[in-house]
């Protein structure tokens, strides 16, 4: 099996999405006139990934069996001595990437004919969910910089294009722009590392790069001391920032909801925001080199994992709920990462995967089942109308909050574990951060759960309020309401179709919620299978085994994978130690909150939102980085360029330039003017001066 894999079987993986999507996106859009209809599209791009799949697989089940494969496929340009190519770096890291990224994009597929089946772009979105994959693919199995960048920035390009999909919607339009800036902020860090490791190394090939991490890590960035390692891991680390949303460049992440449900499943579960997180796990034989770089990826990654967490408990909207749980869970790898556990990262970023894709496509069964509505302030006793659903939801709900023998309690107890076992500066913060983040997450879930699925029927009454995006709506429907759920979200967003006119948003006085149709339930039955027991089939090998060997880098001298191994007796003794462990109690006693503040005794979030009003508006505001980041970066660019073009533009350019070369022209007209008299003596007076001027000029007699 070991040397089945061919190269050209390889170039298959992220070529059939590719051929999918340019089959739906040009013959089935207005583009080339709609050659093909829906039927064609979808299953065109279904069969596209379905093959990536398959191929993606079988390259898994052939590096498990020793299989490794580091090629160039096709040389773009040399320049000098440095080659820019496109090739593959085929090992166990990358098949896993494949498989998941393969994975949750089949199931958003076919989930996305039963969800967009009444929208107007199903074809566009068909087309942009398989190039997606493609570029995504083209992220990990690149082996050289160059064509990381390429799959990195065209996964930025496509969730442009995703997350603004519903193009008449400004918020839409609001929403992608933002991702797009704020994606830039960070690639701009990523290609200055990019930059700072070609010039230092002179290649942009993974292993070549590599092999001289050593002898980088004695250089110092030119006309500095600072370390050269050190710089550019943190650079990198900056590119990792904006692509995984980490503080504080996380600002994009909860508007980019504005898309439709199965893109939050694919870009904010499995695949964009784990491609930071991937490229770190990459890229250890230099982080490993760099202690300041990994301190910083501790901090970043602790504030991200605990502050966001608390930002889900007072969302209303079901998406965003799941959005915040995702920034969190981010967090949680992120800090992985900083203590040097990168084969606990890749491990909670596959479970995470399974178990978020399920949550968000649960999500937006809960939508189509509501008729558009996201409000869960509306929702409740859903659990007997959508059993599939609301089954399926628990399971999500479980791994998310790390219960043991589910697949989010092997990884997410690791990460506690292994940043325990740290000794790098702010691991001390990190071990608080990943504890109190425990509690946070299973408050935030439950209360999430037993608002949608439990208690009483909200919905279908006359004061269902249908408000899109209307700030002033939200905020009276919050106090019109009699409901002690009301803790009320004024940036409450909701889906809105493109298909608005003959589609009413939520559900009519006497209307019941429905199950969604097989094509959406199938994917989240398909999804909860892994998300209970991945993780017990993979701790294993993946964490403890030999799974990552000659993958990943660990430096002897960063003890926490060493210490977990040592603890480590088998993925069952693990379970039933986690029903002793604090993680275990502290997830409990988040379910517990939940069930007593939102089942047993409403009272208490109305208690809380009185007496806690300011940190309420402050959460509500998500501490107002959004009004700083408008205020300072976008006033402040406006600023600018105001100021370029009142004194460049108008001043210099218009001003100086054009009417000053005008003026010029015209003063000296009105000098020469006056020669010109018509009188033949002034024209001979005027010949002779200029002799004279020009025997001076070329015959200098006068200065002797």
């Amino acid at each position: 099996m070991a040397g089945q894999i061919s190269t050209s079987l390889l170039l298959a993986v992220p070529l059939a999405p590719l051929a999918g999507s340019a089959i739906a996106g040009l013959l089935g859009t207005k583009f080339l006139g709609n050659v093909v209809g829906r039927k064609v599209s979808h299953t065109a791009t279904i069969l596209g990934v379905l093959i990536a799949l398959i191929i993606s697989v079988q390259t898994l089940m052939a590096t498990l069996d020793g299989f490794k494969l580091n090629e160039d496929i096709y040389t773009w340009m040399t320049v000098g001595t440095l080659k820019l190519a496109v090739g593959f770096q085929i090992d166990t890291l990358t098949a896993m990437m494949m498989c998941v990224v393969t994975s949750v994009s089949l199931m958003v597929h076919i989930y996305t004919i039963g969800y967009m089946a009444e929208d107007d772009g199903y074809n566009r979105f068909f087309s942009y969910i398989s190039l997606f994959t493609f570029a995504m693919l083209m992220l990990v199995m690149s082996n050289n910089f160059l064509q990381l960048f390429f799959g990195w920035e065209a996964v930025g390009l496509v969730s442009y294009l995703l997350i603004g999909f519903w193009y008449t919607r400004p918020t839409a339009i609001f929403a992608n722009m933002k991702a797009f800036l704020v994606n830039r902020v960070g690639d701009f860090g990523f290609i200055l590392g990019i930059g700072l490791l070609l010039a230092a190394s002179g290649s942009m090939n993974y292993t070549e790069v590599f092999a001289q991490a050593d002898q980088l890590a004695t250089m110092t960035v030119p006309g500095t001391d600072w370390p050269l390692l050190t710089a550019a891991c943190i650079c990198l680390f900056i590119g990792a920032m904006g692509k995984s949303a980490q503080f504080p460049l996380h600002v994009w992440l909860p508007d980019s909801m504005e898309g439709p449900t199965p893109i939050s499943a694919l870009i904010h579960a499995a695949t964009m925001v784990t491609a930071g997180i991937f490229m770190v796990s990459r890229m250890s034989p230099l982080f490993e080199l760099s202690d300041g770089a990994l301190s910083f990826i501790i901090v970043i990654g602790s504030i991200t994992a605990l502050f966001m967490g608390f930002l889900g408990i007072i969302q209303n909207d079901i998406k965003r709920v799941v959005a915040y749980s995702t920034l969190s869970q981010l967090g949680y790898m992120t800090v992985a990462l900083g203590v040097s556990a990168y084969s606990v990262a890749a491990f909670h970023l596959m479970t995470h995967a399974f178990f978020k894709a399920l949550l968000f496509l649960g999500a937006g069964s809960v939508i189509i089942g509501m008729h558009h509505d996201q409000d869960m302030r509306n929702m409740g006793g859903l659990r007997k109308y959508m059993p599939i659903t609301w089954i399926t939801s628990l399971i999500g709900s479980l791994a998310l909050i790390g219960t043991p023998l589910f697949s989010g309690f092997y990884s997410k107890d690791s990460i506690i574990e292994a940043v325990h076992a740290s000794n790098l500066p702010g691991s001390g913060f990190a071990n608080f951060a990943v504890l109190a983040g425990v509690f946070v997450t299973a408050f935030y879930s439950f209360r999430m759960y037993f608002l949608v699925f439990h208690g009483e029927e909200r919905f279908g009454k006359a004061h269902a309020h249908d408000h899109h995006d209307d700030h002033a709506h939200a905020k009276a429907a919050a106090h019109d309401h009699a409901d002690p759920h009301a803790l009320h979200d004024s940036g409450a967003h909701h889906e809105e179709d493109a298909h608005d006119d003959h589609h009413h948003h939520g559900l009519a006085p006497g209307q019941k919620p429905h199950e969604s149709p097989w094509v959406v339930t199938l994917p989240l039955i398909l999804l909860a299978i892994p998300s209970v027991i991945v993780g017990y089939l993979a701790i294993g090998p993946m964490l403890h085994g030999n799974f990552f060997d000659g993958v990943i880098t660990v430096n002897p001298a960063h003890p926490a994978m060493a210490e977990l191994g040592e603890m480590f007796h088998g993925a069952g003794a693990m379970a039933l130690h986690g029903l002793q462990t604090a993680p275990f109690w502290l997830a409990l006693a988040g379910v517990v909150a939940a069930y007593y503040c939102y089942m047993v005794n409403p009272r208490v979030p109305a208690w809380f939102y009185a007496k806690l009003k300011p940190l309420h508006t402050l959460l509500d505001n998500k501490y107002y980085m959004d009004a700083f980041n408008q205020k300072f970066f976008a006033g402040g660019a406006l600023g600018v360029g105001k100021g370029l073009w009142n004194v460049g533009d108008r001043g210099l350019i218009d001003g100086l330039v054009v009417n000053g070369s005008a003026k010029l022209v015209a003063w000296f007209s009105t000098i020469t003017k006056r020669a010109q008299t018509g009188y033949i003596y002034h024209y001979a007076f005027v010949m002779i001066v200029g002799v004279l001027a020009a025997m001076l000029y070329f015959f200098p007699f006068w200065r002797g």
